[in-house]
């Protein structure tokens, strides 16, 4: 019995829109992808709507190291499109999609066929058909593929490439650019008949009732000069090995075990092989706008993974070292990086100095952790030639610009300064290396001009601002940016180093953190709500970023501000569920209402680093985890309050051995398992 064989319903895809074109898209908008379907295994990605089908619509195809190896994939079944039901993701690098159609032979509303479709991040797919139907049926499978082996960025921009001619070559379809590119589709089982002209590939399938049929379609690409992608070069190959540890979590909040099974799935998926040293990995800041070299955002990320072991962190330090400016000049020992754009309210920063000076303390946290001492001694040099250039670009007054020499001088750039001076310090006093009692002198230095030039008194208890122009004048703008005033970072036996802040403006800022006007409910604005130029949609003029809000839920435990870390907690785990656990790095400071959920950002990377590391540094921030790995000890002082209930973490990375933990419902922390003489510290 056949299946009928009325045509396909819906809108046919035209060519793009000329620029300056009614309803062309403005040169810098990006397409949106925040309703996609991304699978990810870097460097492959594929973009996908909901229905399933590859259409080369905006950003929609299989890329492989940036390159659009397939833009179309339509499947038709005797002339038709499969009813979509429900569109997944799986995995990260995996994404599911079911759907039916009607037989001839069915009398009722009743499908009898149904479609499965699974496709991964390389664009290899696997169609099942499987009929239900009451009798035999024969129906013809359809398959039209092309691509235009158009960039990433292009395509983006709106520009994609035109469609090639293909070929047919083998089991399936080939085409090939004139400077020798190419991108293949293979099919198994091998089609019946292949029509280069359509790009199409047709089957002839018979079913029993209850029988099925598999199709699966393979993608792989590359040029004259190198071998396919995927089949294990270098640059394009998945990294091995054991990265990231299989850490677990469960408890009273059923939600706690899939946030964290979702961030290490997408964590895994954006590990990329560095460019130099194959043998090492480093973290994509985000898919599918940045996949770039390791900046500062890998390296945050990195910090926040620690709990998952030290080689992630000990890789991105290593690609950073690399890049450090050596040399006579005020430059010597910065990591060189890109501007990015600070909002509308200040000029672009430097993400070079916040790389440089967030090394310094992510090698001396990654000590606490457990650093092997090969790896310390490798990078140890790396690390003092960024304190250096940390005390020359601070000078007399111990305030950092950002971008050098000019300004301006911004309170968060102060922060991680303060921060790389006193763990700094405290790592070149570890490592017997001069130097530590200079940078703790800049450090008290720093805390006092802090004091004196970021800090705006008020009848309310005062507030920081911003940011000194290069004039001297202030700008009073309250944000979640503050919230990396209350990050200070770990030294031995437990304890947090001293922060800027002191006592009562820590307790300001918590107050300030927990108010209406940053806090969204969802998580901390970037700008107050009460802020000239607030912008929900601005990323950092009023969005929520996750990265912000994680510093600020792991800066108020350490503090004892237990309130406001549970609530800013609840309402990020809360927007992680309903983003599906995979969190954007931002998304819109619209307030919450009951009923509501969290609005997407347009411009949102997702999956992204530091998001996914984010639900890392959360859960191990509730517990308390606190670890001295050279000192033999480990802390644990988890919140009292107990926000998620009873919770159990196993699987983490202490010392370089398992560790696991658990937090009862009273808020009492008790180790499970560590590295043999480990000892539980004060």
């Amino acid at each position: 019995m056949a299946l009928s064989t009325a045509p396909a319903s819906g809108p046919v895809p035209g060519p793009p829109l000329a620029p300056g074109a009614a309803g062309a898209p403005r040169a810098g908008d990006l397409p949106a992808v925040h309703h996609a379907l991304l699978c990810v295994a870097l460097p492959a990605l594929t973009v996908c709507a909901e229905h399933g089908q590859l259409t080369g619509h905006g950003l929609e195809g299989v890329y492989v190291a940036g390159r659009r190896l397939l833009s179309r994939c339509v499947l038709r079944i005797a002339g038709r499109e499969p009813l979509p039901l429900q569109g997944r993701t799986a995995a990260a690098d995996r994404a599911v999609f079911l759907g039916v159609l009607r037989t001839a032979a069915d009398a009722g509303p009743d499908p009898g066929l149904t479609v499965e479709r699974s496709r991964t991040a390389d664009g290899t797919e696997r169609i099942v058909l499987r009929s239900s139907a009451a009798r035999p049926v024969r129906f013809p499978v359809e398959v039209a593929l092309a691509t235009d082996l158009a960039d990433l960025g292009a395509v983006a921009a709106g520009m994609p490439g035109t469609e090639l001619a293909a070929s047919v070559h083998g089991t399936g379809m080939r085409w090939t650019t004139d400077d020798g590119r190419y991108a293949a589709v293979t099919a198994a089982p091998p089609p019946m008949d292949a029509l280069a002209a359509a790009g199409l590939l047709r089957w002839e399938i018979e079913l029993a009732p209850g029988e099925s049929r598999t199709i699966e379609l393979r993608v792989r690409g590359g040029d004259r000069t190198s071998r396919p992608a995927g089949t294990g070069t270098s640059v394009t190959s998945r990294p091995g090995g054991q990265v990231l540890a299989e850490a677990r979590a469960e408890g009273d909040d059923p939600r706690v075990a899939e946030l964290l099974r979702v961030a290490l799935d997408d964590l895994r998926a954006l590990l990329r092989r560095d460019a130099v040293r194959s043998a090492d990995v480093h973290l994509a800041a985000g898919v599918p706008w940045r996949c770039g070299p390791a900046g500062a955002e890998t390296l945050w990320a990195a910090r926040m993974a620690l709990p998952l072991g030290t080689r992630l962190a000990v890789s991105t330090l290593r690609a950073l070292a690399r890049t450090q400016l050596d040399g006579p000049g005020p430059d010597t020992g910065r990591i060189p990086g890109p501007l990015r754009d600070a909002g509308p309210h200040l000029p672009p920063r430097c993400t070079g100095i916040e790389a440089t000076l967030a090394f310094p303390t992510v090698l001396a946290e990654a000590r606490r952790w457990g650093l092997p001492e090969q790896d310390l001694a490798e990078l140890l040099p790396s690390a003092e030639r960024c304190l250096r250039w940390l005390r020359a670009a601070g000078g007399p007054g111990a305030m950092v610009p950002d971008p050098c020499p000019a300004g301006p001088w911004r309170a968060e750039t102060q922060a991680h300064a303060h921060r790389a001076a006193v763990l700094g310090a405290d790592l070149l006093d570890a490592c017997g290396r001069p130097g530590g009692e200079e940078l703790l002198a800049f450090a008290h230095t720093q805390r006092a001009r802090f004091r004196e030039r970021f800090w705006l008194d008020d009848p309310s208890g005062g507030r920081p601002v911003v940011a000194r122009t290069p004039d001297g004048a202030p700008r009073h703008l309250l944000g979640g940016w503050a919230a990396h005033l209350l990050d200070t970072g770990l030294l031995g036996g437990g304890r947090y180093a001293p922060g800027l802040l002191d006592a009562a403006g820590t307790d300001q800022l918590a107050r300030l953190l927990g108010s209406p006007a940053l806090d969204s409910g969802w998580g901390l604005r970037s700008l107050g709500a009460a802020e000239p130029g607030y912008n929900p949609f601005g990323h950092r003029a009023g969005a929520v970023r996750v990265h912000e809000t994680a510093v600020a839920v792991a800066g108020l435990a350490a503090a004892g501000h237990e309130r406001g870390a549970q609530f800013l907690t609840r309402g990020l785990l809360d927007a992680a569920e309903s983003f599906g656990y995979r969190l954007p790095e931002m998304y819109a400071g619209e307030q919450r209402t009951g009923g509501g959920v969290p609005v997407p950002h347009p411009a949102a990377c997702r999956p992204a680093a530091v998001a996914a590391a984010a639900a890392v540094q959360l859960l191990t921030a509730l517990a308390g985890v606190r670890p001295d790995a050279p000192g033999g000890t480990i802390a644990l002082k988890p919140l009292g309050s107990a926000p998620l209930g009873a919770v159990r973490l196993s699987g983490l990375t202490v010392a370089g051995e398992p560790f696991a933990l658990r937090v009862s419902r009273l808020g009492l922390g008790m180790v499970e398992e560590a590295a043999e003489g480990l000892q539980l510290g004060g």
